[in-house]
């Protein structure tokens, strides 16, 4: 487990600190790249890279939890957008969308929900149907899976950081702005289909390839992406703009005095958590083939926080292992005869002793470990001096 830290540690230590950290991503990078090669299941491979985009998940809640000090109980609205907006796209590429009376791709939903005599038309088939028009380019839904995250976050982050707002307000905030967009979502049946999701989606397709959901090629697609966003982020939080933002968590009001522009810090880092919670949905739904209004669900948003705080919210890799961790858990445990009916209870109650045993989760407790190893490699000469001496 990782033991990334924000805390100034002697040289040595430090040192030791950096090359252990260094180990355990280059070992989770190995496993999660050399996984197909022991791994023949197609179906078990599918669900590992699930597995891996909530890793990515667990990454952006602990560069906005544990590094930002900002507790974004909302993240599943960016998740969910970036789900969407590429699950609208791959729709459209649907054999069902191309078989609606229609030279032109049209959602079968659609139909079923069109206006009298309405033209089977993107441009008018129903109200705000317009709206799917630019999404019959892949690149752009894929580009929106990002950009509108993005934006959203900006804006929302803008007027809350500028304002001062801090703690637990930040969380009530986020918490209710995705339960409201959940719910515009559900209400435009017309457009979005409502509670059944975007189903019976195409492929992705890139340079003529399809990345069918279950072949190895779609895996690595996951996985190296994956590994490209957990580099870029311990690279970003060990910038210096990193480190001033975990002043910033640790003591705001010095940061301000010392000149730091802090909502500039708070709103950059939120923003980037947001982007890559939209680029795990883009990947999730190249992975399930489906988007769904559940993503946006309560529930869902605080089980990342769950899966940050039992691999460590200050440590990346943490967080991601946590995530892959407990969703293998609970997928194991929900399947079992004997749990299926209790698993929820299970989940909670570890989250419960991780917080009440394990604050700094499973990262704390590796970065514990190699502290006591280090106070006793530097004990030993003072034991054996008496010895020498006699």
């Amino acid at each position: 487990m990782s033991i990334e830290d924000t805390s100034t540690p002697t040289s040595s230590s430090s040192r030791l600190q950096r090359y252990a950290d260094w180990a355990v991503y280059a070992v989770f990078i190995v496993i999660i790249l050399g996984a197909p090669m022991v791994i023949d299941d197609v179906f078990w491979l599918n669900r590992i890279s699930k597995y891996l985009v909530f890793g990515m998940l667990g990454i952006a809640i602990a560069l906005s939890w544990g590094y930002a000090g900002i507790l974004n109980l909302g993240q599943g609205l960016f998740f969910g957008l970036g789900a969407y907006m590429t699950a609208m796209s791959l729709k459209l590429m649907s054999a069902t969308s191309l078989q609606q009376g229609s030279d032109k791709p049209v959602p079968d939903f659609m139909l079923w929900n069109a206006e009298p005599g309405a033209v089977t038309d993107l441009c008018c088939i129903n109200k705000g149907s317009f709206l799917w028009i630019p999404f019959q380019s892949q690149w752009f839904g894929m580009a929106m899976s990002i950009v509108i995250p993005l934006i959203v976050a900006f804006v929302l982050s803008s007027s809350i950081f500028r304002l001062r707002v801090s703690g637990v307000y930040v969380a009530i905030i986020t918490l209710a702005l995705v339960l409201l967009v959940r719910l515009l979502l559900i209400d435009a049946q017309p457009i979005t289909n409502g509670f059944n999701g975007l189903t019976d989606l195409g492929w992705l397709t890139i340079g003529g390839f399809e990345f069918d959901p279950y072949m190895v090629e779609t895996y690595y697609v996951v996985a190296i992406s994956l590994t490209v966003v957990l580099l870029l982020g311990r690279w970003l939080v060990s910038t210096r703009a990193g480190l001033i933002l975990q002043s910033t968590r640790d003591d705001p009001t010095r940061a301000r005095y010392l000149g730091y522009d802090v909502a500039a810090y708070q709103i950059f880092f939120f923003t980037i958590s947001a982007g890559i919670a939209g680029f795990a949905g883009l990947l999730y739904v190249v992975a399930a083939e489906f988007a769904s209004p559940s993503f946006m669900d309560i529930g869902f948003s605080i089980s990342m926080v769950v899966w940050a705080a039992v691999g460590g919210r200050n440590s990346l890799i943490g967080a991601c292992i946590g995530a892959i961790l407990i969703n293998t858990v609970e997928a194991t445990v929900s399947e079992t005869e004997i749990f299926k009916e209790a698993w929820k209870l299970i989940i909670g109650g570890v989250f419960v002793l991780v917080v009440l045993y394990m604050p700094n989760g499973l990262a704390g407790i590796a970065r514990d470990l190699l502290a006591r190893f280090e106070r006793r490699r530097k004990g030993a000469p003072a034991e054996t001096a008496p010895k020498a001496a006699e």
